[in-house]
Parts: C-alpha cells; structure tokens; sequence
C-alpha cells in the first residue's frame, strides 16, 4: 500500500519537475519502509541521496502530505534492492530495481544492448505498448504509422517525426515501437535517447575524449529513437553531430523515430539541412485526447490498479484535465493512493473535495512568491537575489525573476525594479527582453522558466 502512494507521489513529481530531472532523480527511487514516523525512501546512489536532500526534499514532504502522509522525517538511503554494474574505467550504471511485478518495473535492461557507460542513460520502458496505448481520433494516425513501423522498421515512413503538446502520449507511443520490434525481434538493437541526453553525452565524450564511442553506439543502432527534439535549438554542435548519425542511419535502413513539442519548421536555429531531413519520412501532429479518449484512458489506467470507477467519477476526471495525459494519470492515482489508504470505494464527492478544491480554482501568485520560487529552483538566498550582488549564479536567477513577474503579472518595469530591489526600471527593461530572446534558444533556461511556473500553480 505504500509503494502504490509513492508511485502517486511520482506521479505528481513527474508533472512539477522536468522531465529530465524526473528521470535523472526520481525514477529509480522506491519506498523501503515507513516505521516509527520516518519513512525511508531508496535511491540507487549518493548522487541521488543528495540531490534529494538538498534540492527536492521540501517538494517531496509537500506531495506526502497532500497524499495524506505526515511523516516525522524522510530519509534517503543507497538501497541494495537497487542494482548497480559497473564497466571498467566508467561510471555506474543505474539497472533499476529488480522486481517480481512486470508491470512496475521501470525499465527494460536489453541484454542486446552494448554495455552503458552513462549513469542517466535510459533504456526502454516495457510498460509502454501498444496495448495500453489508448487510440482516439487525435492519435490514430500516428498511432498507425508506428504499428506500420514496428512490422517493418527502416522500409516506410524513414524517419518518423511526431510532434505535439505536452503530455499527450508522444514519449508512450515511441517507446511502444521500440518495444515491439524488440518483441518481433529479440536481437535487434534499439536505442532510446533523450535530446537532453543526447547532448549531455556528446559533451562527455569530448571531454574524455570518447567521441568514436559515443558514435558507435548510435550508429549502430537498428531503430533509433530520440525524444524532445526541440531542445537541439541552438546547439550548432550537436546539430552537426545529429546530422551525421542521422545520415549514417538512413543511408544504412536504419529506422528513425522522433518526437518534439513542435513541427521542424517551428524550431528555432534548427539548421536547414536537419529540417529537411525530419521531412523526408512523415510528420505527424498529435492533437489533445478528445472527451471520448480521455474516458477511455482513465478506465484503462485504472484498470492497471485493479480499480474500478463509476462513470461520473470517470466524466468528473476527464473534464477536469483536458490536454495533459500524464496530468490526468497524476489525478486518477491521487484519487486512488487517498481511497486505498482509508479503505474507501472512489465516488464523485471523495473525487470533487479531493481534486475540485486546488484545480479547479485560478491560483493568486504574488511577487513575492515568484522570487521566492526562483531562488528556490536554484538554490540561492533569496536575500542575495534582491541584493547588489553581481556574480552571474545571482544574476541569471534575478533576471528569471524579473521576466516571470513580467510574464506572469504584467507588472510595469519600474515596479519590477523596485519588486527586486533595484533603483533603475531599465535594468528591469533590458532583463526580461534578454530573457525572453534566451528562452527561445536555450533550453536550460527555457525547462527552469517552465519549472518555476508550474510549481508556483501546482
């Protein structure tokens, strides 16, 4: 019972941290125990450990207690249910922990696979399938195209490029392919890359000089598949990296999955030989789930929980979020992790008082709150952030600040200046215009903006 509220309190971490972090920090973590008022969460190594003191503890005892646990003290200990390899002269590998429920483990360890020398290296989630892929009239044909793939990789529809919102199945649906060739095929040698990691490696194999390994092993994959392509833009490097693998692959028949928030075309930077590339294959936009679909989805996912729930709980859910799945996947398992542990049946008014209350009400952001928040994200007093101090982890943080209260409460610049302790407006002015112009560019502080929001609304 208290694994399933951790997996709830994953599952609303997943939707108020990015989601590099949330892979990178929390998705290997599982509940140990919960004794004597400590609950003792697993990690598979010190990394995480202090990640998790220091930088998300606070969000963590939040989301525990919103889930109605009120512990004394969290503490986070390196667990031995959570396997570790290593490879000569590299770092650990994070297997993840073994587990008896095939449902619930996080990851596929693909012995097909050449040994991985990255830590935050992901493999495939088995959990993502067609099967539990849950088809609507947003994603029927995207939803085609990769069962066409999955029969026959690298022959149609070379490279594949999905795009489209936030949280509307886009990361499940590629991963679905890759799970199926695997399944038809059990040598074939799928890799699964983030953009973020992607980029995070290639620096890593400059600087240790692993350049001819770190292209080996994308480029002898048969179906590589990359997630959230918009977060090339800007990187000149990485592009002409990219372009090469991408070249190899296709010349070889090699299949090419992507996915990104936006089209090729509306992506800053993004050099036109890749752009016309991404559009040799197919391009395909995935809308928002439809009322019909969001339904659908909540029943299956509740059916994963060997739950069943009436129909206007189910209409109540599927109203309440409308565009984000992992959103409404968030929901559902606050719902049943609260009934589970008090032992009740989920009805509408458990469904209404427990979610209505903090959703369906717009939430006041105040000034003060947003600095607050800013130089929480980045670990810095909020002091020094009002402050003279001129050192560029202060700055970056203050600028950030300005632009949101900008952004977010429209205030005029001179209250903006005064909000951060500054005399003139026109630092103010030139800040949230240098913001506004890196956003577009540079995904770090695009995902610390996006962050920043969503936990000043969640």
């Amino acid at each position: 019972m208290h694994e399933d509220l951790w997996q709830a309190v994953l599952g609303e971490i997943e939707l108020t941290v990015s989601r590099g972090s949330f892979v990178t920090w929390f998705k290997n973590t599982h509940l140990v125990r919960h004794k004597d008022n400590v609950l003792v969460i697993g990690v598979p190594n010190v990394f995480i450990k202090q990640q998790l003191e220091r930088k998300y503890n606070d969000l963590i005892v939040e989301l525990l207690a919103k889930n109605g646990m009120h512990p004394e003290r969290v503490e986070y200990k390196i667990h031995a249910g959570l396997v570790q390899a290593k490879k000569t002269d590299d770092e650990p590998m994070i297997l993840g922990r073994q587990q008896t429920d095939q449902s619930a483990r996080p990851a596929v360890n693909q012995p097909n696979t050449t040994v991985l020398t990255h830590s935050y290296r992901q493999g495939l989630n088995e959990r993502y399938t067609f099967d539990t892929f849950v088809v609507g009239s947003g994603n029927e044909l995207a939803y085609a195209a990769c069962g066409a793939i999955a029969q026959n990789p690298g022959t149609k529809y070379n490279p594949l490029f999905l795009y489209g919102g936030v949280g509307i199945g886009k990361t499940h649906l590629i991963q679905a392919v890759g799970n199926a060739v695997l399944a038809n095929n059990p040598s074939a040698r799928i890799v699964y890359a983030s953009t973020e990691q992607f980029v995070q490696e290639f620096v890593d194999a400059l600087r240790f000089k692993k350049t001819t390994d770190f292209a080996k092993h994308y480029r002898s994959a048969d179906v590589l598949i990359v997630d959230d392509m918009q977060f090339i833009a800007g990187k000149e490097k990485m592009q002409e990296e990219f372009f090469h693998t991408f070249n190899a692959l296709h010349q070889a028949n090699k299949q090419i999955i992507i996915s990104s928030d936006k089209p090729p075309s509306e992506i800053p930077t993004l050099e036109e030989r890749l752009r016309s590339r991404f559009a040799w294959g197919m391009q395909i936009d995935m809308q928002n789930p439809d009322f019909e679909t969001r339904c659908a989805i909540i029943q299956t996912k509740a059916h994963m929980h060997d739950a069943v729930l009436p129909t206007p709980v189910v209409e109540y859910l599927a109203n309440l979020v409308q565009s984000n799945i992992r959103e409404l996947e968030g929901a559902l398992n606050q719902l049943l992790a609260f009934c589970e542990m008090r032992g009740l049946a989920p009805d509408l008014q458990i469904a209404t008082n427990l979610l209505g209350g903090t959703r369906s009400r717009p939430k006041h952001i105040s000034a003060k709150q947003i600095i607050e928040r800013t130089a929480k994200y980045f670990q810095v007093p909020m002091e020094d952030i009002l402050g003279p101090k001129r050192d560029k982890d202060i700055v970056v943080p203050r600028q950030i600040a300005m632009y949101i209260l900008r952004s977010e409460l429209h205030l005029s610049f001179p209250k903006i200046a005064r909000e951060l302790g500054r005399k003139d407006h026109t630092t103010a002015i030139h800040s949230v215009e240098k913001i506004e112009k890196e956003s577009s560019f540079d995904s770090t502080i695009k995902a610390a903006i996006t962050e920043i929001k969503e936990r000043l609304y969640a």
